[in-house]
């Protein structure tokens, strides 16, 4: 058995190998390669194969039960709490998978699109939402799915992971039908760009209220941000600070880009400013890191010259180690020693209610605003696939203390079922449809939207996941 420093080394190379083969299996069976990479993580760790009683990577705490080829050193924190170096490397793959979404996020696109992507968008989060919280209260203080799933805000909570959209395989069956750029096309992309915005804030007031209240020990300005009114004071703080402060960095990096255009000091400044984003966020305002990352990209794209070469650097490193390593850990802490009936039924109806929710609530906006049931269709099943970001507010939800760790579990499923059923349904409400010629009035009151001729496009995916097919699964 390894341990120790080298025996890290050799979890990376573990890792990558295994994370990538999977990950081309799963994109051979059209399916995103984040699913691939969690995979890989439950077959080389200890969620599946361990409960045989041998893997290939084992923690610490396991040692007497798992037999395992390398071992990972567990460190304790002065609160108790337990860590490996994979948990490390692991916060840095989220930090930077959303700092690179926040680069991408094309601010331009989004004033084009008008309000109706903006109605969209909304919609496709306070549905599901509360339809999650629907789904939850039969199951609170039953302690059939967990004894510690007892209140409202954790059952918001559930309702928050099911507000993420993921793009990427929208995208691409758009692509392959020649109808990215369509009016209905570029609803459903700025859509679920906004949608990302609205889930970022969403998951700081979840994240904020879920550990407020605790303060009863704490004195000062801890106590403050412990109560759930000074935590919504905290996250209004927040986005007015790094707005204000996003404006004089704008044109910093404006300034930078005259004076030394496409330098590597150009990418180590933005990745710096994604650091110091996501750690002020959650260490002096409470609010989740991965919305300060996301923030800094979202500042830093409005240099669009800036933001491609950092987005090109950055893209590496989350390609390479951090983003197969997060990935394949949420596989590796994956536990099914908890499943049971009652947790399968409240995950099959937790899967429906975010497919039911996507297509109620975005189709419903597209039909009352003239649009066709064909459209409406068209524009729900867009937005129901799922992706990492799902999985990134899944596991700031459990590392918060708001959910157990078996509702993983429900997350994976309702990524599995609507990475499979968003294609086929696509392709099918996509048949025979035309859209309105150029000299035909929009349906869409008060949205007008250039309908340009078709790309073509074979929709083959980049072996790269991030800019080509992580951001686009992860536009969850």
């Amino acid at each position: 058995m390894v341990d120790g420093i080298l025996g890290f080394v050799m979890v990376l190379a573990i890792v990558i190998v295994s994370t990538k083969l999977c990950g081309l299996l799963f994109r051979r069976l059209h399916l995103p390669q984040v699913l691939g990479y969690i995979i890989a993580g439950v077959l080389i760790g200890p969620a599946l194969f361990g409960m045989g009683g041998f893997s290939l990577i084992g923690f610490q705490s396991e040692a007497d039960s798992v037999s395992c080829l390398v071992m990972l050193d567990e460190f304790t924190l002065n609160d108790g709490s337990t860590y490996t170096i994979l948990d490390v490397f692991s916060k840095i793959g989220v930090i930077l998978i959303m700092f690179c979404a926040g680069l991408e996020t094309d601010l331009e696109e989004l004033k084009k699109t008008g309000l109706i992507s903006m109605f969209v968008a909304i919609a496709g989060v306070s549905v599901p939402l509360v339809l999650g919280l629907c789904v939850s209260l039969p199951f609170m203080g039953s302690g059939l799915v967990d004894g510690s799933f007892t209140t409202v805000v954790q059952g918001l909570f559930v309702g928050t992971i099911l507000t993420a959209t993921s793009v990427a395989i929208t995208v691409s069956v758009l692509k392959e039908l020649g109808k990215i750029n369509t009016r209905i096309g570029t609803i459903l992309v700025s859509a679920a760009i906004i949608d990302d915005v609205i889930g970022m804030v969403v998951l700081s007031v979840m994240t904020g209220l879920g550990t407020a209240g605790g303060g009863a020990q704490l004195s000062g300005f801890d106590w403050f941000k412990a109560q759930w009114w000074g935590t919504l004071i905290m996250i209004v703080a927040f986005f007015a600070v790094a707005i204000v402060v996003g404006i004089g960095l704008h044109y910093l990096f404006k300034w930078m880009d005259k004076k030394w255009p496409s330098t590597h000091r150009l990418a180590l400044f933005g990745l710096a400013t994604c650091f110091v984003y996501a750690f002020v966020a959650e260490e002096v305002f409470g609010v989740a890191d991965i919305t300060g990352a996301y923030f800094a990209g979202v500042i830093i794209s409005t240099v669009n010259r800036v933001a491609t070469y950092a987005d090109k650097k950055a893209d590496v490193s989350s390609y390479m180690i951090f983003g197969p390593v997060f990935f394949a850990s949420i596989g590796m802490t994956m536990s099914f020693d908890g499943l049971s009936g009652w947790l399968v039924l409240f995950s099959a109806l937790f899967v429906l209610a975010g497919l039911v929710g996507k297509i109620a609530g975005c189709g419903a906006v597209i039909k009352l605003s003239g649009g066709t049931w064909r459209e409406a269709g068209i524009a729900g099943v867009g937005m129901m696939a799922r992706g990492e970001v799902a999985l990134i507010v899944t596991t700031k939800g459990i590392e918060a203390g708001i959910i157990p760790e078996s509702f993983m579990i429900m997350t994976v499923m309702l990524i599995l079922v609507s990475s499979i059923l968003t294609p086929i349904f696509l392709k099918l409400l996509f048949a025979d449809h035309r859209e309105p010629h150029d000299d035909e009035p929009s349906k869409y009151r008060g949205h007008e939207i250039e309908v340009r001729p078709p790309e073509s496009g074979d929709g083959a995916q980049s072996d790269q996941p991030h800019s080509s097919e992580v951001n686009e699964n992860g536009h969850s």
